[in-house]
């Protein structure tokens, strides 16, 4: 019986099959936001003096079902950014996150670096990324192989896009590339969707120290977040924390002040 992550990915073969032939290449190459120079969010995080938060925007996921489908991207990545936010992640699965690249679209209105987070597979969707406006891509090595992970890494640098790698365990240490930018320890399992965040520090210590390590997934208390934080993590990407709230933005916009309270003694 097939895990949730191998039935994501059968599912999205066939989406990005049926993509290349909607909207070729050749008509992404020519979208105006190639023209533009991306932000970078590596820069952004080794700079900042408190902890760097990824906030995401997202619908739904396979574990929990519906979690906000009433607030708008523009409204919520706006609050996001205004109140903050390092960086803007935006889910554009549509199948199993109910997500899009529209949603991306939307998000660039906003001065800070975008991540498309997504399960990429495919060259052509690094493309999308950047004609979409992304700034950052996300690359799971839980369902990619090292060879392929050094492909991918290396299209995205020629697309200018800078590259989070997302790990789970310290086997998948062997994707790194000289082409990442950035390391995620994913708390979550993503082949069973459970949660252990204690994960992000024991692998933590065998990472590159000259690229900066995100922890992701399942963060939803600022002294965890501070926890994290001293033991060398510089980037939170946390989403589902904020969706589940009624207004998002507001949410965040409290994590951030307790956060910062936590960070000055106050």
């Amino acid at each position: 019986m097939k895990n949730i992550l191998e039935k994501i990915i059968d599912y999205k073969i066939g989406e990005v099959a049926r993509a290349m032939k909607e909207m070729p290449a050749s008509v992404l190459m020519k979208s105006p936001q190639l023209l533009r120079r991306p932000y970078s969010l590596k820069e952004r995080i080794q700079k900042a003096t408190v902890p760097a938060v990824i906030a995401e925007y997202k619908r739904r996921s396979p574990s929990k079902g519906v979690i906000n489908d009433q607030v708008s991207v523009e409204e919520v990545t706006g609050a996001y950014t205004k109140a903050g936010a390092s960086s803007l992640s935006i889910l554009t699965d549509q199948h199993f996150f109910g997500g899009s690249l529209d949603d991306l679209k939307i998000a660039r209105d906003n001065d800070v670096p975008i991540l498309r987070k997504d399960f990429i597979i495919e060259e052509y969707q690094l493309l999308e990324a950047r004609a979409a406006g992304a700034d950052v891509i996300l690359l799971i090595a839980a369902c990619l192989s090292a060879a392929r992970v050094k492909q991918l890494a290396a299209y995205a640098k020629k697309l200018e896009l800078e590259v989070l790698l997302e790990i789970h365990t310290e086997e998948e240490l062997d994707r790194l590339t000289d082409d990442i930018d950035l390391v995620g320890i994913n708390n979550r399992n993503l082949k069973t969707f459970e949660v252990d965040i204690r994960h992000s520090i024991k692998l933590r210590s065998l990472l590159p120290k000259d690229r900066p390590a995100i922890a992701e997934s399942g963060i939803s208390d600022v002294k965890v977040t501070n926890e994290l934080y001293q033991a060398g993590f510089k980037g939170f990407l946390i989403g589902e924390y904020f969706m589940k709230n009624a207004d998002p933005g507001t949410a965040f916009s409290h994590y951030i002040s307790e956060l910062n309270a936590l960070q000055t003694g106050n």
